[in-house]
C-alpha cells in the first residue's frame, strides 16, 4: 500500500517586512522636517503646512463669525515659529465650513496638492456623520494615499466634540468616527492628533465642556488651544 503524504499550506496575510499597522512615532515621524526647520538662512527653504477640513480649522466660532487668528491652524503656526525661529513656514488653510471628507477629496488635487505640502493635517469627522463611516473611510483613505504618494507627511485629527452629544459614550456616532480615524492612522503609518481624546477630561461635566465651546460643535479659543497643544506634540525637538 502506497503511503500518501498530505502537505498543509497555511495562508497568512502578507505584511511587508518591517511594516506594522500602527500610528507613526511622534518622536521620529517629522525628524526630517524638524531638521529642515533648523537650517539657517540662506540654506533654508520654505516649509508648507496645510490644514484641510471643515469649519473648525476654517476658524468658525459662532456661525457666521470666522475667527481665523484664534483657530488652531494659526495657533499652531505661532507655536511652530516660537519653537523654530529660523524657519520660513507657510501656514495654508484649505478648509471649508460645512464640508465633509467626500467633498474635500474631490478638490484635493486642485486645492491641496497644488501647494506641494511638506506636512498635511486632515480634519473632517464632525461633518462626516452626514455621510456615514463607510463613505468617510473611503474619502479619508483616498486623500491619505494621494498625499503619501507625493512624499507628504500626514497627520490625521479626530474630531473636537459636539456639546449636544454624550461624548463620554464610546457608542456615540462621533466617537465611532474618532475610532475609525485612529484606525486609518495606524493602517497608513501616519500621524494622529487625537482631539477627541484631548477633550475627554471635560466629558463628564457639560458645564465645564461648554467653557471650551463657542457653540455646540465649534470650539472657542480655549478649545482650539487644546487641539493645538495636541498637534504640537509632533513638533517637539
Amino acid at each position: 500500500m502506497r503511503k500518501v503524504t498530505f502537505i498543509l499550506f497555511v495562508f497568512l496575510p502578507f505584511i511587508a517586512f518591517g511594516q506594522q499597522a500602527q500610528v507613526a512615532d511622534s518622536a521620529t515621524y517629522l525628524n526630517d522636517l524638524k531638521n529642515e526647520m533648523q537650517v539657517l538662512w540662506p540654506k533654508n527653504r520654505t516649509i508648507n503646512i496645510v490644514f484641510h477640513g471643515h469649519s473648525v480649522p476654517s476658524g468658525y466660532f459662532k456661525t457666521p463669525v470666522v475667527n481665523s487668528l484664534a483657530a488652531y491652524p494659526q495657533l499652531v503656526f505661532q507655536k511652530v515659529k516660537e519653537l523654530y525661529p529660523y524657519a520660513v513656514v507657510n501656514e495654508i488653510t484649505t478648509a471649508k465650513g460645512g464640508e465633509n471628507a467626500e467633498k474635500g477629496a474631490l478638490r484635493f488635487d486642485s486645492d491641496v496638492l497644488i501647494y506641494k505640502p511638506d506636512l498635511l493635517f486632515i480634519d473632517y469627522a464632525l461633518n462626516d456623520r452626514n455621510i456615514g463611516l463607510e463613505r468617510a473611510y473611503k474619502a479619508w483613505d483616498e486623500m491619505i494615499k494621494k498625499a503619501l504618494a507625493k512624499g507628504i507627511k500626514v497627520i490625521l485629527l479626530t474630531p473636537s466634540p459636539d456639546a449636544k452629544l454624550d461624548n463620554a459614550n464610546p457608542e456615540n456616532e462621533l466617537a465611532k468616527h474618532a475610532a475609525q480615524i485612529r484606525k486609518l492612522a495606524a493602517e497608513n503609518n501616519v500621524g494622529l492628533a487625537d482631539s477627541y481624546k484631548a477633550f475627554a477630561f471635560l466629558y463628564s461635566d457639560k458645564v465645564e465642556l461648554d467653557k471650551y465651546m463657542a457653540q455646540s460643535n465649534h470650539p472657542n479659543e480655549l478649545g482650539h488651544e487644546l487641539i493645538a497643544k495636541e498637534i504640537m506634540k509632533w513638533f517637539k525637538k
